[in-house]
């Protein structure tokens, strides 16, 4: 499930930047949510008003907020740099979470950590190459969406204790929807043909890779899912050659594996901690 969620949102990526050069990313944005709604509509009404209630509905709202500024960073970063730096850039997210439970929630954090961190934060400069290559807004915007949608995954997994995957899913575009109507009529013009086309290859790859990806998180622990992710980037380049004829440059490619070493001991030690304060709690009750 989690490789095909993988797969599934580099074809969405493949989508987005041809839905792109028809209409505006906006727009884009708004159809991916609208017509997920139509695309969920008969398995929800097959299945009930039960498969989509909401238990705890504060962490739907983060969810949703948190994925739209994500979503608006990352649709825009792949029209504007190559699918394979978006990708590898996109690795940095547990990077950027853990320096933020440091700076805002005081969390402390041991040497081999900051270490990883600090590894990562190389990867991402191998990529960048400062002084070197300009740093675009395309860049800045997709190190954006890695730390939205990497806050995001923290609320998918804290749902899923309670959720079902088709809530989590049909709620996220459901509140999405409205937030992205208002800028989308600024920017309004109707798609053709070839437009429909892209943006419904958009909302459907979109969705089957969310379901996929909840599911996985719903059946074991995220750390034991974390190395899936960097097929995304042999994904992302295959399918990028294939509709664009893009090919990464070896700094994308060493960049982007350790910047993934980096994230992968980062979120296995962060699994470590967490068991063992668990286990002491658990003998201290004793």
């Amino acid at each position: 499930m989690m490789l095909l969620a993988m797969f599934m949102f580099m074809l969405m990526g493949i989508c987005i930047r041809l839905a792109s050069a028809h209409v505006h990313v906006l727009e884009v944005i708004f159809f991916r949510n609208f017509l997920a709604l139509l695309i969920m509509a008969p398995v929800l009404i097959r299945s009930g008003r039960g498969s989509i209630r909401m238990n705890r509905p504060k962490l739907f709202f983060g969810r949703a907020f948190i994925n739209f500024i994500g979503m608006m960073c990352g649709f825009t970063a792949l029209t504007l740099i190559p699918m394979a730096e978006m990708t590898a850039l996109s690795f940095t997210g547990p990077i950027f979470v853990t320096i933020g439970a440091v700076l805002f929630l005081g969390e402390r954090i041991r040497f081999r950590r900051i270490m990883a961190v600090i590894v990562g934060l190389i990867g991402a400069l191998i990529i960048l190459r400062p002084g070197f290559s300009d740093i675009s807004l395309g860049t800045m915007l997709a190190l954006g969406s890695a730390v939205s949608l990497a806050g995001a995954g923290l609320f998918i997994k804290k749902m899923t204790e309670t959720e079902s995957a088709s809530s989590i899913v049909f709620w996220m575009v459901m509140m999405q929807t409205p937030i992205a109507f208002v800028p989308m009529l600024f920017v309004w013009e109707w798609p053709s043909a070839e437009g429909w086309a892209y943006l419904w290859g958009v909302a459907l790859c979109g969705t089957v890779a969310h379901m996929m990806l909840t599911r996985a998180f719903a059946l074991v622990e995220i750390t034991s899912l974390q190395p899936l992710e960097f097929s995304k980037l042999p994904f992302a380049v295959i399918l990028a050659w294939i509709v664009f004829g893009e090919w990464p440059d070896i700094w994308i490619w060493t960049g982007g594996a350790v910047i993934f070493a980096s994230t992968v001991y980062i979120t296995r030690r962060e699994a470590l901690a967490k068991a063992t304060a668990l286990k002491a709690k658990s003998e201290a009750t004793l």
